[in-house]
């Protein structure tokens, strides 16, 4: 059974690469750097959609932890001597160790207060790097140096396209290949053991503990989980931004990952990915459209987080499960129908047989 959800997933990750080949070789440099964007929000909101979905937590200060990733990433970049990889998995590593502090704290914590705690980290956190204003740049920032292509990586990149390698395209390539991963890994995670502690604890806590499921651990293992992706994200954050300063990790961020998430469906990574979308492209695409019709830039640009708010309300009221777990909830739903439809007995009951005058009650023998 493990051997065949591995193997669905790794095939789906396999066509998941096609496309993005195919995407990402077929677009221009700036649909490239907006599928970068996708990318580490996809990331980022994969990482909270388990933590929310699955195990229950509700966590406003992601947007902190992606601003340590990517702050990590900086200082890492600035000489320039480890490779691409070893900066993003330290930076996801040093984020998943103060994940792990933080988790400690807020597995004590129920409800709302965990909201509040994580709140408090949204707010505290960008202010960290003014305090340390000699080493973080202060309100300015860092300058993300992104290394040049590889030359295995370009090779590889012309034998399937025939197209040299961008820089931005080079990010979004990086973008990706770590979503991939990611979304792989959590797919795999979810439908283990692991995953289904976390649905019990959700569930039901009471019934969880009396079944012997330390709620404590749980709690904990699923935040460092979703801290280590927040904290990749925040890695193809700075990659792709190419600068981290403190006023691009406000509670803005951290909220709007809460509402790609719920967008998307809780608690689905294919929810996730479609708010991560939805984040991306529809605020630029409802500005293109306010300037087709004559608004001013600014009136254009004020316009986007209307229409997201607008839609972010109707799929609430129109689809509670998010988009995608309302479409499965209705195909499940189609199916039970279906299947209830084949179940019922198609056969008439046979006729009775005539009777005779003296088979009647009451007639002669």
């Amino acid at each position: 059974m493990a051997r065949s959800v591995l193997l669905r997933h790794l095939g789906l990750a396999v066509l998941g690469l096609v496309v993005v080949v195919l995407v990402l070789e077929s677009t221009s440099a700036f649909r490239n750097a907006q599928f970068a964007t996708m990318a580490y929000l996809g990331i980022a909101a994969g990482g909270l959609t388990v933590l929310t979905g699955l195990n229950g937590q509700l966590s406003l200060g992601h947007g902190a932890l992606m601003a340590i990733g990517a702050y990590t990433t900086a200082l890492l970049l600035q000489d320039q001597q480890l490779p691409l990889v070893a900066v993003l998995l330290v930076a996801s590593a040093v984020t998943t160790l103060i994940g792990a502090v933080i988790g400690v704290a807020a597995a004590r914590l129920h409800g709302p207060y965990i909201a509040g705690a994580t709140l408090a980290l949204a707010v505290a956190v960008p202010g960290v790097a003014l305090y340390f204003n000699d080493q973080l740049g202060g309100e300015q920032g860092l300058n993300v140096f992104v290394p040049d292509v590889p030359g295995w990586f370009a090779d590889a990149v012309y034998f399937l396209s025939a197209q040299d390698v961008s820089g931005s395209k080079y990010v979004a390539y990086v973008g990706w290949l770590s979503l991939i991963v990611t979304f792989v890994l959590l797919a795999n995670l979810s439908r283990s053991r692991v995953g289904r502690t976390w649905r019990a604890v959700r569930d039901d806590e009471v019934a969880a503990e009396i079944a012997g499921i330390p709620l404590g651990r749980a709690r904990v293992l699923a935040f460092v989980v979703s801290a280590a992706c927040a904290g990749l994200g925040g890695a193809v954050m700075a990659l792709t931004v190419r600068i981290t300063a403190p006023s691009g990790f406000t509670l803005t961020l951290s909220l709007s990952l809460l509402t790609a998430v719920v967008l998307g469906g809780l608690g689905s990574l294919t929810g996730a990915l479609l708010g991560a979308a939805l984040l991306t492209f529809l605020p630029q695409l409802v500005t293109s459209l306010g300037l087709d019709v004559g608004l001013s830039d600014l009136q254009s640009a004020q316009l986007a987080p209307l229409v997201y708010g607008l839609t972010l309300a109707l799929v609430i009221l129109l689809a509670p499960a998010g988009i995608v777990g309302s479409v499965r909830a209705r195909w499940r739903r189609q199916q039970e129908r279906a299947t209830h439809d084949y179940d019922l007995p198609t056969t008439t009951a046979p006729p009775s047989p005539a009777r005779t005058p003296g088979d009647e009650p009451g007639g002669d023998k």
